[in-house]
């Protein structure tokens, strides 16, 4: 019985749902599903009803159920103990663009609590960030949206939503509304990243725009956010998107950081190895809550 078996069970015990199950663990539907029939195979017992319809626990997976988070939580309750006892002297982080204000939060907020600990900063592209977490090079790294095709070896941990505003030259009509909906740029060319930059945010943004009924045409974005931001500002009608924390500390006249009607947001997770104890510092370093847009003047 290994522990990934039980991290499949009792996920899909949880959302009574494979597919769900596997998206909370970032893994793909087939290896959930395998890892629960081999847990059925070596407990030679049936652990769900499944039907086209329906997953439900059986009899027996309803009593297995309660011992299996016994083992994960002491699991976990182990890990905690081992960082205890072997704190570190430097935390390597893989960071991200657009954390703003939040990272010099987060870092003093840590580094008050792990007074003892140095902190490495190292900022390298998402799938590079994740090879080196899992071969060790780094402790921790930030992590937006899911990452298809990622290691069974990590694990992602929620902690916040980073929301998306949308940037559009301040002389235009739409910047003298306190949101705009998506729908009303359908006729303005979108200056965005390409999709090997950064997935998450390229299927978020585009996907939003198919569910407002258009398909945006896409201009390339420059090399920096603010040469697209300086190119935007000229009045050409064009759109992008900028995170809230990256909008409060850009200062320019001449554009516009309104809310999207439909809210955009990218989920935010720190990723750590499976076998590395759970940070715990960091985590609660991560929770405290900046100032949000709302309560910025825009």
């Amino acid at each position: 019985m290994e522990l990934r078996q039980l991290r499949c069970f009792v996920a899909v015990a949880e959302e009574l749902h494979f597919g769900r199950a596997a998206e909370k663990l970032l893994l793909g539907q087939p290896a959930v599903s395998q890892q629960v029939r081999r847990l059925e195979r070596e407990l030679k017992v049936a652990l769900f009803d499944r039907s086209p319809r329906y997953v439900r626990l059986t009899p027996a997976g309803e009593r297995f159920l309660p011992a299996a988070r016994d083992v994960l939580a002491a699991e976990d309750a182990a890990r905690a103990l081992a960082a205890d006892l072997a704190a570190p002297t430097v935390l390597r982080l893989g960071t991200i663009t657009g954390l703003g204000e939040r990272l010099d939060l987060i870092l003093d907020t840590y580094q008050r609590r792990a007074a003892g600990v140095r902190v490495e900063l190292h900022s390298v592209p998402v799938r590079e960030r994740l090879a080196q977490l899992s071969d060790g090079r780094l402790d921790a790294a930030f992590v937006r949206g899911a990452i298809a095709g990622s290691s069974a070896d990590l694990r992602f941990l929620p902690v916040w939503q980073d929301e998306l505003l949308l940037a559009l030259p301040a002389r235009h009509a739409l910047a003298g509304q306190p949101e705009v909906d998506l729908g009303e740029l359908a006729a303005l060319p979108l200056r965005l990243t390409e999709r090997r930059n950064h997935p998450a945010l390229v299927d978020l943004v585009l996907d939003a725009c198919a569910r407002a009924g258009f398909q945006p045409t896409l201009v390339p974005a420059c090399t920096t956010l603010q040469d697209t931001l300086a190119s935007i500002g000229t009045g050409t009608p064009m759109w992008t998107v900028v995170y809230a924390a990256n909008a409060r500390m850009t200062n320019t006249h001449r554009i516009a950081f309104r809310p999207c009607r439909t809210r955009l947001a990218l989920p935010t997770s720190i990723a750590v190895r499976r076998s590395a104890p759970l940070p715990r510092l960091l985590l609660e370093a991560c929770r405290q809550t900046p100032p949000s847009w709302d309560d910025q003047d825009s």
